[in-house]
């Protein structure tokens, strides 16, 4: 049992292509957790017509509070953080809770067009996705535009994700990709709940299990599982910017928190995992 939490401001059309793919390749039961920031455009309706758990905000706010208001209110012990804008890929739950089991992780990512198991091979998967979403995004971005656009980039999704999980299977490597998270009950037990002051909140994440694994040693860092790979559209889809944040006065930047030279480092080794997989 999972316990799915995603933050949404309108989009609907992206939000109908989520759910649908949701429903169709998550493997474990699970409940739908929606945290709704003050959508106009029949988002929220359309959650509660499908039996999501929809909380409805005052206003639009930063991810990391959104995510501590899901987390309060799910009723198991592994909470899946996904973005309304992707796309799951067959049995991502499974596959990737498996990796996580036998690499030992309680904190965990898939991998998508942000980051593949090499700088080239995210490189070249990027390239193609900005031509896609560029020319094709000229269309508009109907619900039908961009089932079109992932299948001009995947061809058959199915085969696509299939391909990449007899390839890499349970491997797994440093780092994350922030629009599909795995985190157990356990973890937050020792890392605590996502940190509300800070807007990159995937980053800090990170941070904080790298900084346990160094102090403590009770916990891995958080790792991308190479053989799970979920599309994300990256804001294709947003046709107005958001309205501010209602906590805005309190963010702070990972710099602020964590020192320059404290950020500097970790992003460092980011970089240098990245580069030697």
């Amino acid at each position: 049992m999972i316990s799915v939490i995603t933050a949404i401001y309108n989009q609907l059309a992206v939000n109908k292509i989520f759910y649908d793919f949701l429903k169709r390749y998550t493997g474990h039961p699970f409940e739908l957790i929606i945290i709704d920031n003050g959508s106009q455009d029949g988002s929220a309706e359309f959650f509660e017509s499908v039996g999501a758990t929809v909380i409805r905000n005052d206003g639009n706010y930063a991810y990391a509070f959104c995510q501590n208001q899901g987390i309060r209110v799910a009723r198991y012990d592994t909470f899946a953080f996904l973005n309304n804008d992707i796309i799951v890929s067959p049995d991502w739950d499974k596959r990737l809770l498996a990796a996580m089991d036998i690499n030992g992780l309680e904190v965990a990512t898939c991998c998508g067009v942000e980051r593949l198991e090499t700088g080239a091979q995210t490189r070249r998967i990027r390239k193609k996705w900005s031509l896609i979403k560029n020319v094709v995004g000229l269309l508009g971005h109907s619900e039908t535009t961009l089932r079109w656009m992932h299948k001009l980039m995947y061809g058959n999704w199915e085969n696509f994700a299939q391909k990449r999980f007899e390839r890499f299977q349970s491997a797994v490597m440093e780092g994350f990709v922030g629009n599909t998270v795995i985190i157990k009950k356990s973890a937050l037990e020792k890392i605590g709940p996502w940190d509300e002051r800070i807007y990159a909140a995937d980053f800090d994440l990170y941070f904080r299990s790298k900084k346990r694994n160094v102090e403590v040693g009770d916990i891995k860092p958080v790792h991308v599982a190479l053989g799970v790979f979920n599309h994300h559209f990256i804001k294709l889809t947003l046709k107005s910017p958001r309205p501010a944040f209602k906590d805005q006065a309190r963010l702070i930047s990972l710099e602020e928190k964590w020192g320059e030279p404290t950020a500097q480092a970790y992003k460092r080794h980011l970089e240098l995992e990245f580069k030697q997989t």
